[in-house]
């Protein structure tokens, strides 16, 4: 974890609770997190499904990896210390969104284990929903898809400590859910998961 720097500083509580807020939206907070290969369909799922939020009126918001990275951490690389502070980064940000009541689809390869069980835990100490939906596809289909040209990269060498080539990607072992977007249609994905958003009470 960061180091931490900042003494002196104290919790300030406000007058809104988190139940008052999502009363005020009429949903519960929550973070899903999509994890998986680069390609395997993270970013899709969630675009769609906040579409589909949004249309049934709810408030949501969606982290994606790439504009993450093109703005608040835009000062890291892809080394193992820095992905582990993206992840933190992100933990923190979408449990704030979650204090607001709204639902968070973070979508990052988030390739160690340990980053992610931090983001969880992080949440639990907050008593804060966390969903862990594993985008799970063979590496061969997410290279055949290669949405972006990195594989290609990264077997000519020109990228290095690419997830799945060179550098590990460890896969959940207790998810909240599985999606093998390889065997799904995106509309049967979108489903799965607004039925399980339901049934956990967050919509």
């Amino acid at each position: 974890m960061t180091e931490v720097k900042a003494t002196n500083v104290h919790w300030h509580d406000g007058e809104v609770s988190r139940e008052d807020r999502n009363a005020l939206l009429k949903q519960k907070g929550a973070t899903l997190w999509f994890t998986g290969l680069s390609g395997s369909g993270k970013s899709t799922v969630a675009v769609a499904l906040e579409k589909a939020l949004t249309e049934k009126g709810h408030l949501c918001y969606r982290l994606d990896g790439d504009n993450i990275r093109l703005g608040i951490n835009k000062n890291l690389g892809f080394s193992a210390e820095d992905r582990a502070e993206n992840i933190r980064r992100i933990g923190e940000i979408a449990k704030l969104f979650v204090d607001t009541g709204v639902i968070v689809l973070s979508s990052f390869v988030s390739p160690y284990r340990e980053d992610r069980d931090n983001v969880r835990k992080l949440h639990d100490e907050g008593d804060m929903d966390f969903i862990e939906v594993y985008v799970d596809v063979p590496l061969s289909v997410a290279e055949e898809r290669d949405p972006k040209g990195l594989y290609k990269k990264a077997r000519a060498g020109e990228i290095k400590n690419f997830t799945g080539i060179d550098d590990p990607y460890e896969a959940p072992t207790k998810p909240e859910l599985v999606l093998n977007s390889h065997e799904l249609s995106l509309e049967e994905e979108v489903d799965v998961l607004l039925k399980m958003l339901s049934e956990r009470g967050i919509i």
